[in-house]
């Protein structure tokens, strides 16, 4: 089982732009910390509140994405004449914006250039390497030689004479001229990883699927924040890698939405108690293969399956689910699993191992959950542990709350006389007159031996004459059949089920595999 507290390198992914870059993950009990790669002030004296230090990195097309005017042979500062769009130099925002932009280039790699010529700081920023740290000094106004129009357009040593000279470190070029010395006296800068972003674990989600998409992301996944407002892309070196992450975030998910069960429990009546509730993402039903696919949280809490769009926070959320199901008339079927053993992946289901593994060609686990009049929904989820838990979890809510009702009547016909049909958890089924109220047949749960319906409104059940050893046959016709048939799978299943010791504590995903 994974750590609750682990860190490593990946890269952060950006949808926008398509740009990744190094971060630092820092994963906590409660929260996901990523670091980026930025510089700090470690010796010398303070910088001053208008410096700015930050790290570019330079592009394929477009360099360092600025340009910059001035030098010490013409007694005037080197400053940042212009900032190129879509380039990493869109750090250096200006406030109040000012164009050109007023900033005055301090240092390059730790290196003063305050006194340096202009063909000195152009040579020191082509041979800085991919990344260059630069610090800058926000001026209170435009330099007046930046407010004239541009002189030589090139990097012509002979044009250098000019105080207009511009240099665009978007272009390529070799200078040979020597880099000046750094000054002892000036303050000391070093790369840190810093926090950048904290994203919280309770309620939060991952996937390893592109938005909107069925598509598997290669070593890569995405969290979200509770409330689904941010995410996070996160990608790694190895499929291996990225699964043991994935593991880890979800193991602390999973321990902070129990936590989050126990509190509300203790707040709730005895009929009203969580058993599960988390993420998943149903997928479009085969009705409507428009339709995109989209994460819904599901909870099993008292008599009702629940469908919610996002996590309910309060009394009030929970009023206002997308949609109900109660619990004994809802099926849940485990999709076939993607091994050609599937013995061996419901041995490791069973035993609760944490340790799933990719299924290939991005066969996903999924298992369905089917209403009344045909209806059903259909969800996946991201790990097989995942998918073990639904299925302990759906077993023991249905099997609490038939414990909790007892019994269950419904209306039905036959031969043209109204009926009612009962479940009772202790003594099995019953048929009665509705006017005269007259038990009309009686059998125990285990007389039951089979049955068979019309997929629309009727239903023959087979019972074994206890006397006689002879099969009976009873036909019935229901408004729903479907919740009926539902309901009678989950009485008897909890009568079995009472009969095991050991069912709350572990049960088999074998009975519930579909085809």
């Amino acid at each position: 089982v994974a750590s609750a507290s682990r860190s490593g390198v990946a890269l952060l992914c950006s949808g926008e732009s398509g740009d990744s870059f190094d971060v630092c993950l820092r994963l906590s009990r409660d929260a996901l910390t990523i670091q980026k790669l930025d510089v700090v002030c470690t010796d010398g004296s303070e910088p001053k509140a208008n410096h700015r230090t930050v790290v570019l990195r330079r592009q394929v097309a477009g360099g360092l994405g600025l340009s910059i005017k001035g030098g010490a042979e013409h007694n005037v500062p080197v400053v940042i004449s212009k900032i190129f769009k879509n380039q990493f130099a869109g750090k250096l925002t200006v406030t109040p914006p000012s164009w050109p932009p007023a900033l005055f280039l301090l240092q390059v790699n730790g290196i003063n250039v305050e006194r340096c010529t202009h063909q000195e700081v152009v040579h020191l920023l082509r041979t800085a390497g991919d990344e260059v740290t630069i610090t800058v000094r926000y001026l209170s106004e435009v330099p007046s030689f930046l407010k004239l129009p541009l002189g030589s357009p090139g990097l012509d040593q002979n044009q250098t004479s000019s105080p207009l000279f511009n240099s665009g470190f978007h272009l390529n070029g070799n200078n040979t001229a020597p880099p000046p010395s750094p000054s002892a006296n000036e303050p000391k800068y070093e790369k840190r990883w810093l926090d950048a972003v904290c994203l919280p674990l309770r309620m939060a989600r991952v996937s390893r699927r592109r938005a909107g998409s069925d598509k598997l992301r290669s070593n890569c996944f995405e969290l979200f924040s509770p409330d689904v407002s941010s995410s996070s892309v996160l990608q790694f070196c190895s499929a291996a890698e990225s699964s043991d992450w994935l593991q880890a975030i979800a193991a602390n998910i999973g321990k902070l939405t129990q936590e989050s069960i126990k509190m509300l429990n203790k707040s709730s009546s005895s009929d009203d108690q969580i058993v599960h509730m988390g993420w998943v993402c149903e997928a479009p039903e085969n009705s409507a293969p428009c339709r995109s696919s989209a994460f819904r949280f599901l909870a099993l809490r008292g008599p009702y399956f629940y469908i919610f769009r996002r996590p309910p926070v309060g009394a009030t959320d929970w009023g206002k689910p997308e949609t109900t199901y109660n619990l004994y008339e809802v099926l849940f079927k485990v999709h076939k699993l993607w091994l050609a053993e599937d013995c061996w992946l419901q041995a490791r289901l069973f035993l609760g191992l944490h340790g799933s593994p990719e299924q290939p060609d991005g066969d996903p686990l999924c298992f369905s959950i089917l209403v009344g009049h045909g209806q059903s929904h259909t969800f996946r989820v991201e790990l097989a542990s995942d998918l073990a838990t639904w299925d302990k979890s759906f077993q023991r809510a249905v099997f609490l709350e038939v414990q909790r009702v007892g019994s269950k009547s419904y209306m039905c016909s036959s031969q043209g006389s109204v009926l009612s049909f009962t479940l009772d958890f202790g003594s099995g089924f019953t048929c009665s007159d509705v006017t005269s109220k007259a038990v009309l047949w009686r059998y125990k749960f285990s007389q039951l031996k089979g049955s068979s319906d019309d997929g629309k409104t009727r239903v023959k059940l087979l019972f074994k004459n206890a006397d006689s050893n002879q099969i009976e046959m009873k036909e019935l016709e229901f408004a729903n059949l479907t919740a009926v048939l539902h309901c009678i799978h989950s009485f008897i299943a909890a009568k079995v089920a009472s009969m095991e010791p050991g069912f709350l504590c572990g049960q088999s995903l074998a009975p519930h595999i579909s085809s």
